[in-house]
């Protein structure tokens, strides 16, 4: 099956003093760790642990959108790069209106991987939430677009983007921070904005579990960094040092999390449905009136899976001039597993042969339940024209939840805050997640070998593989059934789901999290065992062998940061003195050097 783990415990090559020098010579220094960043000397490296650069882009008349200026100024992005960031960062000529627009989008990095002025040895990603981490072969772009009158342009208007280009996915900070710096930035210009990333590279780094204060522009953001150990459905901000902060600081509720209400006002009679289709990694398109709404309805979309890990590609905004757009729009082949969001009605024709097409309209918050969307058949997507609906043929496994919309429509008659409904939906896509997921997690833990089939000597037991049919057998005693009310073809929906680029993505990090933990608990096992019982029978070539092995999983134990405590590894670096010291003096001066 995809993703089995080659992380066998114990590999290590034979073959006395040779052996050992070949094996060493393989163990790399470590990189340096995140909070390394913090007191690094490497210029821009704490601005880098947060943005990789910002971006201007201008309208010319003769080139149409442009690069004005990138900065940190060192930064390298490639010209496919650049061009696309200029397309992404304006509206589509149709939805462009006066006034202030602010979107984002997520654009495929080219040109292979780059030095970053960030050194991260990948601690942020083992701390931070699934859905939170750094991004390595993407860049998320957060714009500010400008278009007002102006006499004094030859175009009569003056159009400008900021744009913030960063590897996280932390939507509302870099959003909130745009509301602060852009408009200084169209007044004051380039002075203003190095002045920014001056500020912003003295932020500290963002360490999963903490609350930062973050100052810029003469205010400080209060956010907290989501941990993978917190429980999910809570988002604490503990507010602390308030009374030595002064002015108060803007305090972030989340840094991700849109207000899931107001993106899914059109389709909320159609959670059930967009959540299985996003669950089953199908092709999406969104179709709507602006970058806006585009983003955010891919980006609530993407997120309502939490805390299970979207694993497909998705696009916020996407225009005709992307690099892929030949990918996404060939007819010779069947349509990627992508979310999609566009805005201009051209791809009404060029994507009209994909499975689901949400088209939504403008997102205004009233006072009722907005009108809901219609569930219509592709047939029916005109050219022109284009209602507002779901065209597709798709029948969903489970039955709708009424008692979520009867909640809803409760909480809009009492006027109940939009962030208090945004919480009741996110509570309900999160139990809905977690009843499919449970019964996946008790089946794939039981796959684990005995603890006390773990022993010193031996290499550890393998995990058993993944039966399809005998996950299914476990459904009727244990399935999602025992904690959700909703009815429907659960087994059907799995069956599905095992298709899915989601499944693949999940049992990947669960059999790397499960060959890491034997790994552990096999260093735990030689560490309580009788080393100089076992060597008193034991050739020279053995004894080396051991030595090799151990060093080995040392550094592999460090280099993957397996979860050991300290003291263990420390135990099994004796152990390994112990040994050495039992052999003949020319053996032990060639394993010492080493």
């Amino acid at each position: 099956m995809a993703g089995r783990g080659r992380g066998r415990a114990g590999r290590g090559r034979g073959g006395g003093a040779g052996a050992a020098m070949d094996a060493l010579s393989r163990a790399q220094p470590r990189p340096r760790s995140a909070a390394a960043a913090a007191a690094s000397p490497l210029p821009w490296a704490r601005f880098s642990a947060w943005l990789e650069c910002v971006c201007v882009v201008t309208f010319d008349l003769e080139l149409g959108q442009a690069m004005e200026l990138v900065y940190p100024y060192d930064f390298r992005l490639t010209e496919k790069e650049k061009t696309s960031i200029c397309y992404l960062s304006f509206p589509d000529s149709y939805s462009g209106g006066l006034g202030d627009t602010q979107f984002s989008f997520r654009l495929r990095q080219s040109g292979g991987q780059r030095t970053a002025h960030y050194e991260d040895d990948g601690e942020y990603n083992r701390e931070a939430p699934l859905t939170l981490q750094r991004e390595s072969a993407h860049y998320f772009g957060y714009v500010y677009f400008r278009q007002v009158k102006d006499s004094s342009m030859k175009r009569g208007y003056f159009q400008k983007s900021l744009v913030l280009v960063s590897r996280l996915p932390y939507v509302n900070l870099f959003q909130s921070l745009l509301q602060l710096i852009a408009p200084e930035y169209f007044d004051k210009l380039e002075p203003c904005l190095e002045a920014v990333c001056n500020e912003i590279d003295q932020w500290p780094p963002p360490v999963p579990g903490q609350t930062l204060n973050l100052p810029v522009m003469g205010v400080v953001i209060q956010v907290r960094i989501p941990s993978r150990v917190d429980k999910p459905g809570t988002s604490p901000v503990k507010q602390f040092n308030q009374e030595n902060l002064l002015p108060a600081p803007i305090v972030l509720p989340s840094i991700h999390e849109l207000d899931l209400f107001r993106c899914f006002q059109p389709v909320l009679i159609h959670i059930q449905m967009l959540w299985e289709l996003v669950l089953l990694g199908e092709p999406i398109v969104v179709m709507a009136p602006s970058p806006t709404v585009s983003s955010e309805m891919v980006m609530a979309l993407t997120s309502c899976l939490a805390p299970l890990r979207y694993c497909c590609d998705y696009r916020p905004y996407f225009t005709i001039h992307d690099s892929e757009f030949k990918e996404y729009t060939t007819r010779t082949q069947a349509p990627p597993n992508i979310v999609v969001g566009v805005t201009n009605p051209f791809f009404i024709k060029t994507l009209q042969h994909w499975p689901h097409i949400l088209r939504v309209g403008e997102l205004r918050m009233s006072g009722d339940l907005p009108k809901q969307v219609k569930v219509k058949k592709l047939t029916k997507l005109k050219t022109l024209d284009t209602k507002p609906g779901i065209y597709t043929s798709y029948k969903t496994f489970l039955h709708k939840d009424k008692t979520l919309i009867k909640r809803l429509l409760k909480g809009i008659q009492r006027k109940r805050p939009s962030e208090v409904q945004s919480a009741l939906l996110r509570r309900h896509l999160l139990e809905l997640t977690q009843s499919f997921i449970i019964p996946l997690e008790h089946y794939i833990a039981s796959l684990m070998p005995l603890q006390r089939a773990i022993t010193p000597w031996k290499n550890p037991p393998q995990i058993r593989p993944f039966r399809l049919d005998d996950f299914m057998k476990t459904l009727e005693h244990a399935g999602p059934q025992l904690t959700c009310v909703l009815k429907g073809d659960w087994l059907g929906l799995y069956r599905r789901f095992f298709k899915s680029p989601n499944f693949d993505g999940w049992y990947r990090q669960r059999h790397k999290e499960m060959t890491q933990k034997l790994e552990a608990l096999h260093l735990e096992a030689i560490c309580e065992a009788n080393i100089v019982a076992w060597m008193k029978d034991k050739s020279e070539v053995e004894i080396v062998d051991l030595v090799l092995k151990l060093r080995e999983k040392l550094v592999r134990a460090r280099c993957q940061h397996l979860p050991v405590k300290e003291e263990t590894l420390q135990r099994v670096g004796l152990y390994i003195d112990t040994v050495i010291d039992s052999l003949p003096e020319d053996l032990q001066a060639v394993l010492h050097h080493h």
